[in-house]
């Protein structure tokens, strides 16, 4: 192929002003792309190949510019995200404010106890207050303000009535009627004279011009137009225009009629009723397979509860939740948690002792044990629960026993935390972490028990009484936290009743002022019209 001789020169940016574009510009170039060598061998050589070339040189200059105009308009996308979002942050903060603002404003206004709303509202519909005297002043009795205008404006003897008046010579009927005479002959006279031939300029005598004008030399082409266009609208011609449409239309309506009729098999609406018919069995045959499918799962799921309510393995399973909770809370302190439920202790044969906690050696009953034992098995009453727990005591060589039942499963008499001699007694569940502080109590209760054992030189005696204050105030304030617990969920509920109270109170008010403002719109019209009167 022989290099193709477009134009050669200098490149000059489209962005310029232009003004300062020269009319032409010349430019070579050689092709090496075998699509475009391919594209311009089709046109012979000279203007028409030339013309061709310029044709898609502008074509790709504007795809460019078009895909540099993507890149700015991505750009300016970013821009607005990164506007917008600090713009939404701005606002989330301006709302924040506004609404601190308007909370205490309402407040300030409609506090039912000391809002000034509820205070001017009061004085207004009291009995006696405000409104009531203005009512009665203004629109009350015989002798209200309201009776005496409206008798002194439109009374028997006001001039409006005797202005009124139908016998009356010189009253607003008589005058009316003389002016709506006058008036219908005027019309009258003025219609009459333009639909009368005998004015010029009428307007039937110019409309009957203008037909004169413009249709003298077409009377003839005019009727041989009209008979055309009848006999299209003839339904005795088989060709006319409206026997086409209603041969098109009753043909239409056959072919609706049948694809909406059941007795076609074919028809749309057979297919259709057949599809759905298809779509609703086996929607059907899914739902059953779908209920017996739940129903299994539910069955066996509720076999698996009994049968874990029925073994050892519901109870491991708290036992390894509060051994996981226990070994958190020794690793805060330094101490060492070990889990014992599966092994013997130091009784033959004996696994009691599901916990053996041990206090680090810098602690001041380093070495000291401490043993938990977790149930959740109901019916375990409190006294063989410190039977256990002194039992676990000897098995695993601790000095404090700590036994745990489960919310669940505790006695109802229970405390939250009690303590009998050496033995902790704590209500825990892993589920409800709100009795976390009742397992961590009976730790710190624990630890503080086992300071006590080992300090029982006489020199120590001083440190034991305040260990022995310790144990007594932590066994206080452990016993406190359920009523904590109580007086908070019933100030919890006090508060729902007031805020629903609120709520009934407000609606309650924002009737009565959409009355009040009714009834003062209603007074000040009254006012208003008197006034005008």
């Amino acid at each position: 192929m022989t290099t193709q001789q477009i134009k050669s020169g200098s490149q000059v940016s489209l962005q310029d002003d232009v003004e300062t574009l020269p009319f032409s510009l010349p430019l070579e170039l050689t092709v090496r792309d075998t699509e475009v060598i391919a594209a311009l061998w089709e046109y012979a050589d000279g203007d028409a190949r030339e013309e061709f070339a310029l044709r898609a040189l502008r074509i790709g200059v504007l795809a460019l510019q078009q895909a540099q105009g993507q890149i700015d308009a991505g750009a300016v996308r970013q821009e607005g995200e990164r506007l917008l979002k600090n713009v939404e942050g701005a606002l989330e903060k301006h709302q924040q404010l506004l609404n601190e603002r308007m909370t205490s404003q309402l407040k300030d206004y409609f506090d039912p106890q000391n809002g000034r709303f509820q205070e001017r509202v009061e004085r207004l519909i009291r009995q006696d207050g405000e409104l009531e005297q203005v009512l009665r002043r203004n629109i009350g009795e015989d002798d209200s303000e309201l009776c005496r205008t409206l008798a002194a404006h439109i009374g028997d003897q006001s001039p409006v009535m005797q202005l009124l008046d139908p016998e009356g010579s010189d009253g607003l009927t008589a005058e009316l009627r003389k002016i709506v005479e006058e008036k219908l002959h005027e019309q009258r006279q003025r219609l009459l004279e333009q639909f009368s031939l005998d004015t010029e300029e009428g307007a039937l005598c110019r409309f009957l011009g203008e037909l004169r004008k413009h249709y003298d030399g077409v009377s003839g082409d005019l009727t041989e137009k009209i008979d055309k266009a009848v006999g299209e609208f003839s339904l005795d011609d088989d060709n006319s225009a409206l026997s086409r449409l209603v041969t098109r239309v009753k043909t239409a309506q056959e072919t609706i009629t049948k694809e909406f009729s059941l007795d076609e098999e074919k028809s749309a609406l057979s297919r259709l009723r057949n599809e759905l018919t298809t779509l609703l069995k086996d929607q059907t045959k899914t739902n059953q397979e779908f209920q017996e499918e739940v129903k299994v799962a539910i069955r066996e799921l509720q076999a698996r509860k009994k049968e874990a309510e029925r073994s050892t393995r519901h109870g491991h399973t708290f036992e390894e939740q509060l051994y996981a909770f226990v070994e958190g809370e020794a690793l805060r302190v330094g101490d060492v948690a070990e889990f014992t439920g599966n092994t013997t202790g130091l009784r033959k044969n004996c696994k009691v002792g599901d916990v053996v906690l041990a206090l680090n050696p810098e602690s001041a009953a380093a070495g000291a044990k401490i043993v938990l034992e977790a149930k959740k098995k109901a019916h375990v009453k409190l006294a063989q629960a410190l039977e256990e727990s002194e039992t676990a005591r000897k098995n695993r060589g601790a000095q404090v026993g700590l036994f745990v039942f489960s919310q669940g499963t505790a006695p109802e008499e229970m405390e939250p935390v009690m303590r009998y001699g050496e033995d902790v007694v704590v209500v825990w569940d892993h589920e409800d972490p709100s009795t976390d502080i009742y397992l961590k109590v009976a730790l710190t209760l624990a630890r503080a028990l086992c300071v006590r054992e080992q300090r029982s030189n006489v020199a120590e005696a001083a440190d034991l009484e305040q260990i022995d204050r310790a144990v007594i105030e932590i066994e206080k304030r452990a016993g406190q936290l359920d009523e904590i617990k109580s007086g908070a969920e019933s100030i919890k509920r006090s508060a729902d009743k007031i805020l629903k109270r609120q709520d009934l109170i407000r609606e309650a008010l924002n009737k009565e002022v959409a009355v009040l403002q009714e009834r003062t719109s209603d007074l000040r019209s009254l006012l208003g019209e008197s006034d005008g009167g």
